[in-house]
């Protein structure tokens, strides 16, 4: 009833003054999506006036003069229109559809580390702009993310709840090893992923800065070394405006969840600036289900706020220079009072975007980041209704890196890119660690050491003929792990007080090369080759963990990854592009990948549990992830957008020498993805998103011997711009309850049940 009532009440709103002399309207491009931020002016004789349309794409003029005029749109990247007008019964309602500019292309950036027409990038490169984030109902990015198929994080769990140490990226079923992501995150070129365990936090980004999102799922190292053994994921932020902008959501939610988001910024002479910021709070919810709960399982909650300014100055017509700094805290609760965890960060960043004429431009980026991690373990009781504290972790690190990219053009058929990036972390893992029977304090240890990491790349970007392109790229990668120690001081367990590892190195050459092919304008067919590497973090080497009763412990003897793997696919466009299908078929097989396995009598380095389970990160010998990925676009009317994509990937284990696990399925990766989304715009009524997402069956462990069924969750989103650039809305995710699980080995977890919120956002200037 409370769902009818709020919909009856968008539908009959007006904002005030709508009576009387009203120009309304609504711009859209010809997939039906709408425009934000296009000019729109009215005349009427003398009469005239301007504004902007909002993140619905829609404009309007109060107490206009006299009964018909003109209303011209003007868009970067369309053609210029204009309509006539005539009062009827003292408005006038107009939709605009807007040409594309023919010399303008879609570009990104991600997939050659310079702008690049869409059109000469592979099949899987995905961009995802702010419309698209803004219509998804989902709260966290990484949920957003989600409604890409091959899109995961190391469990099925949000990132709201969830561990960080399990929020790792994977992309095409490749898993993400031990919680580490094998893709890499940036921001603006910046890495976002954790110095010491390649963790994300997803909370970092203020989603109101985002301007779009661009995602290249393929083996990456070519162009960005270790960490993009899986491919890239890229946050561009908004640029500074001319004059002065703002924009804001604020919602509140069930679970006692509040969520803020701002982004302000402008330019005064040849200086910009921008800031924005989060807070976000969640009392969360009981991840154990009920029939296994006990007196000690608590709501599994989170709270992280983060900010993020920018100032720089521009140089000439093309060039500038510019200084940003982030700050986040987060603290989480896991589930049980004496099982929690935290991080602070700060980070800062030098760039300059340089134009050298002729000579080309170069692309300068240095960083440092500084950061705090705290986590502490529990062994449960047997009823669950007492724990005992097992583990206390403080884990300090630190690192610095930076870039130089060099492009030129050469001709016009031609475009260079080289370039030279070096980081290095350094982190440890001081721990108090404790009988899991008695609770009696065993010992203390100090593990950690020194990575760095030395890289250098060159792309050859070629138009071969009009209709073909051919990209080359390879990149030369220096590992080193050095210092590293392990310190022990006992207590009532004995252990060596000092293990001195050995330096180790590695180099790794990584080629790839792509071509692209344009039958027409409706057939374009892709196909790429390519090898990547992901050095092992300095978590995985040095940290022990534990989640539910299962103990996994660190390997200081792991080595890198090794991925070989290639892709082609088509893509097909008609019905003067409002029918679009892809599909892509790839294949990536992992040498060495690091995994989770049970411990064994003779195993050096497993960590002991009085109770529980032990296991421990080990290289296995080689995995295989073959797969086949569809997607359909069809824009059935201007207010009517249907999206679905699916994904097979057949993840498995080639061979594991002593483990007994060959022919198994890789851990926490289903075989089956289904996603879809249906969006009906009509910003005078409401906007309506409905997006579903299903889940095949996976297994938690390598031994694929605790298989977690498959699941399904439908989400909502409703909203209606207010005019003025305000807008409400309300979003459901798991609108159905469905109950599943993102863990069962040990101690079974669920995951999000349904969560609603409502909320409103407001742009300044209106648009």
């Amino acid at each position: 009833m409370l769902a009818w009532l709020f919909f009856a009440l968008l539908a009959a709103y007006r904002p005030l003054g709508a009576e009387g002399t009203r120009v309304e309207g609504v711009v859209r491009d010809l997939s039906g999506a709408v425009v934000p931020g296009a000019a729109v002016k009215l005349t009427a004789g003398a009469y005239t006036a301007a504004t902007t349309t909002d993140s619905s794409g829609s404009f309007s003029f109060e107490g206009v003069p006299g009964t018909s005029g003109t209303v011209t749109v003007t868009a970067a990247g369309f053609v210029e229109t204009s309509e006539q007008w005539t009062l009827t019964n003292g408005t006038a309602s107009l939709t605009f559809t807007v040409q594309p500019s023919p010399l303008t292309q879609q570009v990104v950036v991600t997939a050659a580390r310079t702008e690049t027409p869409f059109s000469e990038t592979p099949l899987s490169t995905v961009e995802l702009t702010s419309t698209d984030l803004l219509r998804t109902p989902a709260l966290t990015l990484d949920d957003k993310l989600r409604q890409i198929p091959g899109f995961s994080l190391f469990r099925r769990s949000s990132s709201r709840i969830a561990n960080p140490t399990t929020m790792g990226l994977s992309l095409r079923g490749l898993g993400s090893g031990s919680g580490t992501s094998r893709a890499l995150v940036l921001e603006d070129g910046i890495p976002l992923t954790d110095p010491f365990g390649s963790w994300i936090y997803w909370g970092r980004v203020p989603q109101e800065a985002v301007s779009s999102t661009e995602l290249m799922q393929e083996g990456a190292s070519s162009l960005y070394g270790s960490s993009a053994l899986a491919g890239v994921v890229q946050f561009l932020s908004k640029p500074a405006p001319p004059q002065f902008g703002a924009s804001v959501e604020i919602s509140y939610g069930n679970q006692n969840t509040p969520d803020l988001s701002f982004w302000t910024g402008g330019q005064i002479g040849n200086w910009e600036s921008t800031f924005s910021g989060a807070l976000f709070h969640t009392d969360g919810y009981i991840l154990v289900p009920e029939p296994e709960r006990g007196t000690i399982d608590t709501r599994a909650g989170s709270q992280h706020g983060t900010a993020d300014w920018m100032i720089g100055r521009k140089i000439g017509q093309k060039s500038e220079i510019f200084g940003r700094g982030w700050y986040m805290d987060d603290t989480r609760m896991n589930g049980t009072p004496d099982q929690r965890n935290g991080i602070r960060l700060v980070q800062g960043a030098l760039g300059a975007n340089l134009d050298l004429g002729g000579a080309g431009a170069f692309t300068l980026r240095f960083y440092g980041v500084a950061e705090t991690y705290h986590q502490t373990f529990s062994s449960p009781g047997p009823a669950r209704d007492s724990e005992i504290l097992t583990d206390i972790q403080a884990v300090p690190a630190q690192g610095v890196g930076g870039s130089a990219v060099w492009t030129r053009h050469l001709g016009d058929r031609q475009q260079l890119v080289a370039g030279f990036d070096e980081h290095e972390e350094i982190g440890h893992s001081n721990e108090m660690m404790f009988s899991g029977v008695s609770g009696s304090h065993t010992k203390n240890t100090f593990a950690g050491g020194h990575q760095l990491t030395i890289g250098l790349f060159a792309e050859d970007l070629i138009a071969l003929r009009p209709s073909w392109s051919l990209t080359l790229s390879a990149r030369w990668d220096h590992w080193r792990n050095f210092d590293a120690v392990l310190k022990c001081e006992p207590f009532s367990s004995p252990c060596a007080p000092l293990t001195a590892y050995p330096n180790r190195s590695y180099d790794a050459f990584d080629p790839r090369a792509a071509i692209i092919h344009q039958f027409n304008s409706h057939v374009s067919w892709s196909a790429s080759v390519y090898r990547a590497f992901r050095a092992p973090t300095l978590n995985e080497l040095y940290r022990s963990f534990r989640q539910g009763t299962v103990t996994t412990g660190a390997n200081p003897t792991l080595r890198a990854e090794r991925l070989t793997g290639g892709e082609t696919g088509v893509d097909v466009s008609t019905l003067n592009q409002r029918l679009e299908v892809r599909g892509t078929f790839f294949y990536n097989q992992v040498t060495d990948p690091v995994s989770n396995v049970p411990c064994t009598a003779s195993t050096q380095y497993c960590v002991g549990a009085s109770t529980g389970t032990t296991q421990l990160r080990e290289n296995l010998g080689r995995t295989a992830a073959p797969g086949l990925e569809l997607e359909g676009i069809a824009r059935v009317t201007p207010q009517v957008q249907l999206v679905a994509g699916y994904q097979y990937v057949d993840a498995t284990v080639l061979t594991a020498p002593g483990l007994g696990i060959s022919g198994n399925w890789v851990a926490q990766v289903p075989h089956n993805v289904i996603t879809f989304q249906g969006r009906y715009t009509n910003p005078r009524i409401v906007d309506v998103s409905l997006e579903g997402r299903m889940v095949g069956m996976q297994f938690d462990d390598a031994q694929n011997l605790f298989p977690m069924d498959r699941f399904f969750v439908l989400d909502a989103l409703a909203s209606r711009s207010m005019g003025g650039g305000t807008e409400i809305f309300a979003a459901v995710e798991n609108l159905l309850n469905d109950k599943y699980l993102f863990a069962v080995q040990g101690v079974p977890e669920l995951g999000l049940p349904i969560a609603a919120r409502f909320g409103f956002r407001y742009q300044f200037p209106a648009r």
